[in-house]
């Protein structure tokens, strides 16, 4: 059984900002940039929600939610200040 997890190089365009962001992000943790942007792709990739979550999803998705749904912003702040 091999344990070893190997790591390929790989090479990204980032804008500047992002690149400076993570950079201080993983300095603030202590951390390489290396090992930041790794656990970061790692908690994207490999998160799953739990089963409440994937219910609700599931019940948002299939339209038979029984919450008002708006079409805009303006909609939804005419609707909550005529409730008042």
């Amino acid at each position: 059984m091999e344990t070893t997890i190997r790591r390929k190089p790989t090479s990204f365009r980032l804008r500047g900002d992002i690149i400076e962001g993570l950079k201080r992000n993983a300095a603030r943790e202590n951390r390489t940039l290396n090992n930041y942007v790794e656990s970061v792709l790692l908690d994207v990739v490999y998160s799953e929600p739990n089963e409440v979550t994937k219910t609700a999803i599931r019940e948002a998705m299939s339209g038979k939610n029984p919450n008002k749904v708006y079409s805009s912003v303006k909609e939804m702040f005419d609707d909550i200040l005529d409730e008042e």
